[in-house]
C-alpha cells in the first residue's frame, strides 16, 4: 500500500470527508468527498459466510457458556475469534486478496486515498460496535442472539431426563433417621468442608434482564433502568458481605 495515499485517507477520514458509510452482509457502500463538487463512490466486498460456516460458529458458540450469555445480553465476547478459528471459519480477512475494492474517482491506485479513508472509519465503527464486524460477514446481533436462543431452547428439550430417585428399582440413599441427627444439628458436617464456593462479579453485568429485554408494557427505560441499578447495588453488597467489607446486617 503507498504510504502517501494512506496518510491522505487518514487526513480525509479525520476532516470528515467521508460523508456516508452503509455496512451491510458483504458489502460496504460509502461516499467520500473529494477534489471534485460530486462525492465519489466506495464500495468495498467481502464474502459472507455461508449458510454452513455460520451454523459451525452458532452451534460452537452456543455450547461456551460465558460467550453464549454475553452475546444473549447484547456483548460481544473478547476472544470470539478464537472460537472462528477453532471451526476453521476466518472472521477477518486473511489476505487483500478477500477484499473487493472500488472507487469512482480516477485514480489507478487501490487503495485509493477514498478507500483509505473508508478504511480508516470502518475501524473505528468496528471499535464502537464489534457486531457491525458480524453483519458484514452476514449476520446480525438480533439474527445471532434468535439462533442462540433456538440451539438453547432445542439443547433442554433433547437433554436427558433426570434420574427418578425414590422409586422402583433405585436403590435408596443411606440416611440416618432425624432422631439421630439432632445432636449435630447446628454442626457443617463433613461434607460442607469440601465445599468450594466462587465468589466473584458476574461475567455480564445485568445479564438475565438483557436478556429478557425491554418489556413492552413499559414504555420507558426508566424503570427498566432502575431495576439494573438495583441489580448492581445487591452485587456490591453482596461482594462487600462475601469478602467481609461490611456486615450481613
Amino acid at each position: 500500500m503507498d504510504e502517501g495515499r494512506l496518510s491522505r485517507g487518514r487526513a480525509y477520514a479525520r476532516r470528515g470527508q467521508v460523508m456516508e458509510i452503509d455496512i451491510k452482509p458483504g458489502q460496504v457502500l460509502a461516499r467520500v468527498q473529494g477534489s471534485r463538487p460530486q462525492p465519489y463512490k466506495v464500495s468495498i466486498r467481502l464474502k459472507p459466510l455461508d449458510e454452513a460456516a455460520w451454523n459451525k460458529v452458532l452451534d460452537a458458540l452456543s455450547e461456551q457458556a460465558v460467550f453464549a450469555a454475553q452475546l444473549l445480553a447484547g456483548e460481544m465476547p473478547a476472544d470470539i475469534e478464537q472460537v472462528f478459528d477453532a471451526e476453521g471459519v476466518p472472521l477477518f480477512p486473511s489476505s487483500s486478496g478477500d477484499l473487493e475494492t472500488e472507487c469512482s474517482c480516477p485514480d489507478w491506485a487501490n487503495p485509493c486515498k477514498h478507500i483509505a479513508a473508508v478504511y480508516y472509519l470502518l475501524g473505528e465503527r468496528f471499535d464502537e460496535d464489534p457486531f457491525l464486524l458480524l453483519e458484514l460477514r452476514g449476520r446480525s446481533k438480533e439474527q445471532i442472539a434468535a439462533a442462540l436462543r433456538e440451539r438453547r431452547a432445542n439443547g433442554l428439550e433433547l437433554r436427558e431426563e433426570p434420574p427418578q430417585y425414590g422409586r422402583a428399582g433405585t436403590e435408596a440413599a443411606d440416611v440416618p433417621a432425624l432422631e439421630e441427627c439432632l445432636e449435630r444439628y447446628w454442626e457443617l458436617g463433613e461434607a460442607a468442608e469440601g465445599l468450594a464456593l466462587d465468589v466473584s462479579r458476574p461475567e455480564v453485568d445485568a445479564a438475565l434482564l438483557k436478556r429478557l429485554g425491554m418489556p413492552e408494557s413499559l414504555g420507558t427505560k426508566d424503570v427498566w433502568s432502575h431495576v439494573a441499578d438495583t441489580y448492581e447495588a445487591v452485587t456490591s453488597r453482596a461482594l462487600e458481605v462475601a469478602f467481609g467489607s461490611v456486615s450481613c446486617r
